[in-house]
C-alpha cells in the first residue's frame, strides 16, 4: 500500500499548523503592534486578535502603559554657589507608538538624560533656600521643559517629582544650628509677650481694684454724709417745732409763761452752736426777756426782805 498521499497530507497540515500559527498574533490591553513588511512599516495593530503574512510580516510591540523612570543623583551646583546632589523620578507614557519607535532608538535613555540636563539648569538658577523651599517649582518647569521635547518622540511626560535635595553635611549643621537659634527666639520672643501680658493684667487689676476701692470709699462717704445730714436736719425740724411751739405759746398767752420762757432760753444755747450757725431772735422776744428780768428782780428783792424781818422777829 503506498503511503505517500497521507506522508503529503500530513505535511501539508503541518505546515497549515505552522503557517497559522505564525500568521495569527495576539496583541494586549495595554499594547500596539507595529507591522513591518519586508521592513518597511505597514500599520498599527490594536488589542486583540490580528492577522500578519507569515515570513512577511513581523511585529513590534509596544507597551503604552505609563513607566517610572528613576534619575541618577548627580551634583548640582545652586546660584550661591552651594553643590547640592539631587535626584528625581519621571512619570512617562508612549502616546505615539510609531513615533516611539522610529524617531529615537531609546526614548527611555534619552528622557532619563535630558532630565538630568534640565535639572542642573533649573536648579542652577536658584539659591540653595529656594530651592529647598520651591520643590513644586522645579518640579512644574522640569515637567513642562521635557513634555516639550519628548512630544516629537511619541512621549508624554506626566509628572517630575524631586526625591530629595541634599547640602552638604557643613551646610546643613549650619542650616540645624540656624533653625535652633530661630526656635530658641521665637521662644524667647513668645516668653517676653507672656510676661508682658501678665504684667498688664496684673496692673489692669490693680487699676480696677483701686478704682473699685475709691468708690467704695466714696460711696462710704456719701451714705455717712447723707445719714449726718438727715440726724441734723431731723434735729433741726425738731428743734424748730419745739421752738415754734414755744412761741406759739408765748405768743397766745398761754399759763405758765416762766415755765416756757426758761426753755426758751434753755434752747438757744444749743441753736448758737458751731461758727457757721447764727441765732435770728423775734421781735416779741424782747418782751420774754423783759418778763425774766423782772421775774429775776422779783426773786432777788424777796431774799432781802426775808433778812429784815428775821430781827424784829
Amino acid at each position: 500500500m503506498d503511503l505517500t498521499p497521507f506522508f503529503f497530507v500530513g505535511v501539508v497540515i503541518i505546515l497549515a499548523f505552522i503557517l497559522g500559527g505564525m500568521a495569527i498574533k495576539i496583541i494586549r490591553p495595554y499594547e500596539k503592534g507595529l507591522v513591518e513588511r519586508l521592513g518597511r512599516y505597514q500599520r498599527t495593530l490594536d488589542s486583540g486578535l490580528n492577522l500578519i503574512l507569515p515570513f512577511f510580516d513581523t511585529i513590534q510591540k509596544i507597551d503604552m502603559r505609563e513607566i517610572v523612570l528613576d534619575v541618577p543623583p548627580q551634583l548640582v551646583i545652586t546660584k550661591d554657589n552651594v553643590g547640592v546632589e539631587v535626584d528625581c523620578i519621571i512619570y512617562c507614557q508612549v502616546t505615539d507608538p510609531v513615533r516611539s519607535r522610529y524617531e529615537i532608538s531609546n526614548y527611555i535613555l534619552a528622557s532619563t538624560k535630558l532630565a538630568q540636563t534640565n535639572l542642573r539648569n533649573v536648579i542652577g538658577e536658584m539659591e540653595l533656600d529656594q530651592s529647598l523651599s520651591s520643590r513644586d517649582v522645579i518640579n512644574s518647569q522640569l515637567r513642562d521643559v521635557l513634555d516639550s521635547a519628548t512630544d516629537k518622540w511619541g512621549v508624554k511626560v506626566n509628572r517630575v517629582e524631586i526625591q530629595r535635595i541634599d547640602p552638604p553635611v557643613d551646610i546643613t549643621e549650619a542650616m540645624s544650628r540656624q533653625m535652633k537659634a530661630e526656635r530658641f527666639k521665637r521662644a524667647n520672643i513668645l516668653e517676653a509677650e507672656g510676661d508682658k501680658q501678665a504684667a498688664i493684667t496684673r496692673a489692669e487689676g490693680s487699676k480696677q481694684s483701686a478704682i473699685l476701692e475709691a468708690e467704695g470709699q466714696a460711696e462710704a462717704v456719701k451714705k455717712k454724709a447723707d445719714a449726718e445730714k438727715y440726724r441734723q436736719v431731723t434735729v433741726a425740724d425738731g428743734e424748730a417745732k419745739a421752738i415754734l411751739n414755744v412761741f406759739s405759746a408765748i405768743h397766745e398767752g398761754k399759763p405758765d409763761e416762766e415755765l416756757i420762757t426758761l426753755k426758751y432760753l434753755e434752747m438757744l444755747p444749743k441753736l448758737a452752736e458751731g461758727d457757721a450757725n447764727k441765732l435770728f431772735l423775734p421781735y416779741e422776744a424782747s418782751g420774754i426777756i423783759s418778763s425774766l428780768a423782772a421775774m429775776v428782780e422779783g426773786i432777788k428783792g424777796d431774799k432781802p426782805k426775808k433778812a429784815a424781818t428775821a430781827p424784829t422777829a
